[in-house]
């Protein structure tokens, strides 16, 4: 499992990481995501995982490896082996985060114990996608809640500042030990199938924190600038930033060159086609580039139509 602390949650953005609400940590919305999110987790675990033999990366792969060697209830070493992490992340990220993040664990754990979930599959394909469906379903969940249910992304930053390892290339390696172990003891075939789980859940964790409303910045280089701003701006309401510049020197008019305003406007993915094709239609010959923006904040990112 990897957690994705970075973007924890637009309220605990707002926040100085010393200072401590509840009203953050316990608000409706974020509560809703926190249960949805550990429910989708238990059914990946109980449902998928478990009952086939199937690991995920991270804290999540290590409390099962332990139930697999031992049958201790997985939500023991879930709770007991994220706590370590919680306190770092405490120390690291924030008040709020920390107590965010132990909810979820602490729902996760009870979740483990309470809710029934019987095996939904044993076909091994279908465990793999699905059951990392259901956990990268979880993580996102979660992380949008303010939170985490594993705590290896934690002490992956904070290895990285004491050593200069990037905290994927710990991860990477954790994880690695992790499916070495699920080979020697559970068979290659399980293991290869572990890591196509945790390579599913990687991607649609990553889909649900960033969601259908992910961010790009398109950049416009035309003969024809304040049309394409008046455009961006009146037609599809969106602000924009404009940069000095220069256009042409194109191999063989070296030295043909025009002033120019660079437009650039942050968009969302599902906004791109249909601006690009207004640009398009405006100037036949315009320079559009795309470009994912992997966070965005403060400034005027979209305002709401008036009527």
């Amino acid at each position: 499992m990897v957690a994705l602390i970075v973007k924890t949650s637009e309220n605990h953005n707002t926040l100085s990481a010393n200072t401590f609400s509840w009203k953050t940590v316990l608000n409706p919305r974020s509560l809703l995501f926190m249960v949805l999110g550990t429910l989708c987790a238990v059914v990946a675990i109980k449902g998928f995982m478990i009952p086939n033999h199937f690991l995920d990366g991270g804290i999540t792969g290590i409390a099962i490896l332990i139930y697999e060697f031992t049958h201790i209830n997985v939500a023991i070493p879930l709770l007991i082996l994220n706590l370590p992490f919680i306190w770092i992340g405490y120390k690291k990220v924030g008040k709020n985060f920390a107590a965010s993040a132990l909810l979820a664990i602490v729902l996760l754990a009870i979740f483990m114990v309470l809710v029934p979930v019987p095996m939904i599959t044993q076909e091994k394909v279908l465990i793999a996608v699905f059951g990392g469906f259901f956990m990268g379903l979880g993580i996102g969940f979660v992380i949008r809640a303010g939170g985490v249910i594993d705590g290896l992304e934690v002490i992956a930053d904070y290895t990285h500042k004491k050593s200069g390892i990037t905290p994927a290339e710990i991860i990477m390696a954790i994880n690695t030990l992790i499916f070495l172990i699920v080979a020697f003891k559970l068979g290659l075939d399980k293991a290869m199938y572990s890591i196509l789980t945790f390579f599913t859940a990687i991607q649609v964790s990553h889909y649900v924190v960033d969601g259908f409303e992910e961010f790009t910045a398109l950049t416009v280089i035309s003969r024809k600038d304040d049309e394409i701003k008046d455009l961006i701006v009146n037609r599809f309401n969106k602000a924009i930033s404009v940069y000095k510049g220069e256009r042409g020197y194109l191999p063989g008019q070296f030295e043909v060159k025009n002033d120019v305003d660079i437009i650039v406007a942050v968009v969302t993915r599902l906004e791109i086609q249909k601006i690009k094709e207004a640009i398009f239609e405006c100037d036949p010959t315009a320079f559009i580039y795309v470009q994912r923006i992997k966070d965005v904040g403060g400034g005027v990112v979209s305002r709401t139509q008036s009527h």
